[in-house]
């Protein structure tokens, strides 16, 4: 095996340790929602969103799509298994009219996955031509996911506190991203490299607020905004 081979295995395998570890981090938001037998003010759409990106992520790392990425197939796998028992429990403890909201979506996304997925098969038969199809799919997906901690950033910066922003979640967020942006280059393929490269900044933008709020606490009298596990 070649070093280049070697790292990329490397790296790709630290990618699925890190990758698992942040889809699983709502379990304890989800404990909650069990126990409470309510999702209070939390809301769904990252999960749906999420669900959305490890689908087509899954589909663009299958051999067909794409070659020598089984493993983003298999985390992303893994990840689109756990993001729907996220969304199912959401849909049995949520308000009437947040369920129809997150119902719509689930279908939207699904649609959207369907399209990509049965167009990419069925339309186009060059194989360059289904590869870029289905990774700018991946792509875009995969930016909003790393892009919703974006208010939670926001509220630090306001409140001044991290309190909300659990650090390991923001290391994993810098190691996930950092992995499979090496894992990327290591394979140029830019359809991983780039919305992971934008993952490891954000990740590594949560790590600097942590560092430089770590040690204010909010008030009991501050405004709290909604926080998304």
């Amino acid at each position: 095996m070649s070093k280049d081979k070697a790292l990329h295995l490397v790296f790709g395998v630290f990618g699925n340790a890190t990758g698992l570890f942040l889809f699983l981090s709502p379990v304890v938001t989800f404990k909650r929602i069990f126990t409470k037998r309510s999702t209070e003010q939390f809301s769904g759409i990252p999960y749906v969103m999420t669900l959305l990106n490890c689908l087509l992520s899954t589909w663009y790392g299958l051999p067909f799509i794409s070659k020598n990425n089984f493993l983003v197939s298999a985390i992303n796998g893994t990840g689109a298994a756990i993001e729907s028992i996220y969304v199912l429990i959401f849909l049995v403890f949520a308000p009437k009219k947040e369920e129809a909201k997150i119902l719509g979506m689930l279908c939207c996304i699904l649609s959207v996955f369907s399209v990509v997925a049965l167009v990419s098969v069925f339309s186009i038969h060059d194989a360059k031509k289904r590869k870029n199809l289905c990774g700018f799919a991946a792509t875009i997906f995969s930016i909003i996911m790393y892009a919703s901690p974006l208010s939670v950033m926001r509220m630090v910066i306001k409140t001044k506190s991290v309190e909300y922003m659990p650090f390991l979640l923001s290391l994993f967020v810098f190691f996930c991203g950092t992995s499979w942006f090496i894992y990327g280059l290591i394979g140029k393929d830019v359809f991983l490299f780039v919305p992971n490269g934008f993952g490891c900044l954000l990740g590594t933008m949560q790590l600097i607020l942590y560092a430089t709020y770590r040690n204010t606490k909010l008030g009991e009298n501050s405004k709290i905004i909604t926080i998304q596990a």
